[in-house]
């Protein structure tokens, strides 16, 4: 978490956040069925209310009074998410939501104007895809798809129906980062050959939820959690850690690598990777897991730089993210969502000896007015990610992570995660978007 100092920046920015003025038509008679106006209250829906849909239901709650906006319904397979939904958002809204099973009932709703995707990552780009075909815009967790051709299938839908969709790479969002991204642009780097990335963590990651003895078969609805998958017996422990398992998810990449390769792809301006290389393995947990606890892959991105992410569950060594340049090297200290970031200039050759300055310029990257050291960790519950997108339904304007960067962040990780299963180097088509084992003519 961050510390105090973080918390009111937060706060001034939540309080200080403005809302669109005017009517806004729908862009599309099937995406979006009211005018929605300045003073409008935005409904939202909720599909999928687990540990992570826990704490979006508790970012939307803090903007319902700036951005006009209540959780009307809530929706999840099993009832003991069901009901905690259901209390957790009366609490905060002071009425009770009308909670739902399945996904096809909240969608059918007229009055509810989008919806928050925060299901297990497989139904991602599946329910995403209904969404767009209901009309509904839509917050989507990260990554946005795992499945090539379900993540292509997503994006052309949002792209066909015109909703406004945010997919949850909420650090783009965040003052830190942006502020780091326009030193990124800004070609204060010079040419960056190398981008480094370390997250590590100590502990067997997504194993030993307690929900998985508390939860039965009846209580459910097996069948739709599986979604596009072959059908199977009931198995709670699938059901809960599905992180583990890699039918339904690739673990790091999904989860980790999502985030840390979407902010590559806005700081460098280059979306898509030529290639990836992957290796790793079961070396620190040895629970039943298929996914990797150990993990590291190198992409290659066509501008010309290579990107190292490297992540142990076994270790908690520091955390950190090197851009690297001929002029300057840009690094974030910590994991993920750490706001300190530091600019350390270069000095000199290696050819010329008496050009090499040990005594190197360095500054942190500090919001206007700022004095110290910025704060250090992760908050997962800023709300300027949500803000933003609530403020884009009413303008109709992209927000600030659309289906294309989500496309995009997904194809990197699917990339990685092929190539961890298959050993061979994975290569990008963009004129087809496929995979392959060589390199596109």
């Amino acid at each position: 978490m961050s510390d105090s100092s973080a918390i009111n920046r937060r706060d001034f920015l939540e309080k200080s956040a403005a809302l669109a003025g005017g009517a806004i038509l729908s862009s599309t008679a099937s995406s979006y069925a009211r005018v929605v106006g300045a003073n409008d209250r935005i409904s939202l829906g909720h599909i999928g209310c687990g540990s992570r849909g826990g704490d979006l239901d508790e970012i939307a709650s803090k903007l319902k009074s700036s951005h006009t906006v209540e959780m009307t319904v809530v929706c999840d397979l099993w009832s003991g998410n069901r009901q905690k939904a259901l209390a957790t958002n009366t609490g905060y809204y002071g009425r009770a939501p009308r909670a739902v099973q399945h996904v096809e009932e909240i969608l059918a709703l007229k009055d509810v104007d989008a919806v928050l995707i925060s299901t297990p990552e497989h139904s991602h780009s599946p329910i995403l895809k209904m969404a767009a075909e209901a009309g509904k815009d839509a917050y989507v967790e990260k990554p946005m798809g795992n499945v090539l051709e379900e993540a292509k299938a997503g994006r052309d839908a949002v792209l066909n129906a015109k909703t406004i969709v945010q997919v949850g790479t909420q650090h783009r969002s965040e003052p830190y980062p942006q502020a780091a991204q326009k030193i990124a642009r800004s070609g204060a780097l010079g040419d960056v050959s190398k981008v480094e990335i370390e997250w590590n963590y100590h502990g067997p990651r997504w194993r030993g939820r307690p929900q998985v003895k508390e939860i039965r078969a009846q209580d459910t609805d097996w069948a739709k959690w599986l979604l596009t998958k072959p059908m199977r017996p009931f198995d709670p422990q699938l059901y809960f850690e599905f992180r583990l398992y890699r039918e339904f998810s690739s673990g790091i990449p999904d989860q980790w690598m999502s985030h840390a390769i979407d902010l590559v792809h806005w700081f460098m301006d280059d979306p898509y990777p030529v290639s990836a290389m992957s290796h790793g393995g079961v070396f620190a947990w040895h629970d039943g897991r298929q996914n990797a606890d150990t993990f590291q892959t190198l992409l290659e991105y066509p501008k010309g730089f290579l990107v190292s992410y490297s992540t142990s569950f076994g270790n908690d060594a520091p955390s950190f993210t090197r851009y690297m340049g001929k002029k300057a090297t840009l690094s974030n200290i910590g994991g993920e969502g750490s706001p300190r970031y530091q600019l350390v200039q270069e000095k000199g050759t290696h050819e010329d000896d008496a050009n090499i300055d040990s005594k190197r310029k360095s500054q942190y990257v500090l919001l206007p007015g700022e004095k110290g050291l910025p704060p250090m960790g992760i908050d997962d519950l800023t709300t300027e990610h949500m803000a933003n997108w609530l403020e884009c339904m009413r303008s109709r304007q992209q927000p600030h992570c659309t289906v294309h960067e989500g496309f995009a962040h997904s194809v990197a990780c699917m990339m990685a995660a092929e190539s961890y299963w298959t050993g061979r180097k994975i290569f990008w088509d963009p004129k087809t978007e496929t995979f392959s084992d060589s390199k596109p003519s």
